[in-house]
C-alpha cells in the first residue's frame, strides 16, 4: 500500500478501552483516525487527549444502534474525507449477570446484547461501504471474543468451560453470530481490494470484564491494529489472535 495516500480508520466505541487504545496505536502508526462514541462529550474528552499526546485524532459522535446516527456519520465522514480505509467495529457490550445459568439470563438481555454486538456492526459495515470501496485496499476488522468458539466452549480443559463464561450466552451467541457475518462478508468481497476479518483481543483488563482479564488494553488492541494494517497479501475471512488462527 506504500504511495497510496494516508490512511484514514474509524474506531466504533473508542472513547474507553479497547477501542481507545486501538484508535492510540493506529494513530501511533500514522493513520488518521476518526475515534468515535455515543455521547459527545465522552468522544470529546478522549479526542482531546490522544490530540494532547501529539497524535492525529478526529472524534466522531456514532451510536451503533440508531439508524440516523449511523447516516449522520457515513455523510460526515464522506464530507470530510470523500473514503474510509479501515473499518474497526470494536464497539461491543456484556450486560448478562455472572452467577446466572444460561436460561435464566432475561431475554430482553439477549435483545439489548444482539442489537449492539451484531446488528450494530453489519448496520454500521453497511452503512460504511461505498466509502471502504472507494478506499485503495479498505480494511474491515470486527472485534469477536474466544467466547464466540463454540469448539473452545465445548472443551472441558478450556478456561471458557466454567460457570463464569457460561453465564453469558447472549454475548457468546453475539459474537458467534459477528464471525458468521465476517466470512458471509469476506466472500461477497472476495474479488475487491477490501478485507474482512475478525479479531480476538485477548482477555483483556477492561470495564465491560470488571477490570478482570490477563492482559493490558495495550495488549487487547494489539490484533485489532495488526490487521488493520494488514499488507496486501494478508488473509480475508480470518479469525486471528496475534497472529493465529482459532478454531471456529
Amino acid at each position: 500500500m506504500s504511495g497510496q495516500p494516508r490512511r484514514i480508520a474509524l474506531v466504533t466505541g473508542a472513547n474507553r478501552g479497547i477501542g481507545f487504545e486501538t484508535a492510540r496505536q493506529l494513530a501511533q502508526n500514522g493513520v488518521q483516525v476518526l475515534l468515535s462514541g455515543r455521547t459527545s462529550k465522552k468522544v470529546a474528552e478522549a479526542t482531546v487527549e490522544l490530540r494532547d499526546a501529539g497524535l492525529d485524532v478526529e472524534g466522531l459522535v456514532l451510536d451503533v444502534t440508531k439508524e440516523e446516527s449511523i447516516a449522520s456519520a457515513v455523510e460526515e465522514v464522506e464530507t470530510r474525507h470523500g473514503r474510509l480505509d479501515i473499518l474497526v467495529n470494536n464497539a461491543g457490550i456484556r450486560v448478562e449477570e455472572y452467577g446466572r445459568n444460561p436460561s435464566e439470563q432475561p431475554l430482553d438481555r439477549w435483545r439489548e446484547t444482539f442489537d449492539t454486538n451484531l446488528f450494530g456492526v453489519v448496520a454500521v459495515t453497511t452503512a460504511f461501504l461505498p466509502l471502504l470501496r472507494a478506499s485503495a485496499a479498505g480494511r474491515i476488522v470486527n472485534v469477536s471474543s474466544l467466547l464466540a468458539s463454540l469448539t473452545t466452549h465445548s472443551n472441558p480443559s478450556s478456561y471458557v468451560y466454567s460457570d463464569t463464561f457460561k453465564s453469558l450466552p447472549a454475548y457468546s451467541a453475539s459474537k458467534s453470530a459477528v464471525n458468521s457475518w465476517t466470512v458471509h462478508l469476506a466472500y461477497e468481497l472476495r474479488d475487491t481490494p477490501i478485507k474482512v476479518n475478525c479479531v480476538h483481543p485477548g482477555y483483556t483488563k477492561t470495564d465491560l470484564n470488571d477490570g478482570d482479564g490477563d492482559q493490558h488494553v495495550s495488549e487487547g488492541a494489539r490484533t485489532s491494529v495488526s490487521m488493520a494494517l494488514l499488507d496486501d497479501d494478508g488473509p480475508s475471512g480470518a479469525w486471528v489472535h496475534e497472529g493465529e488462527n482459532l478454531p471456529w
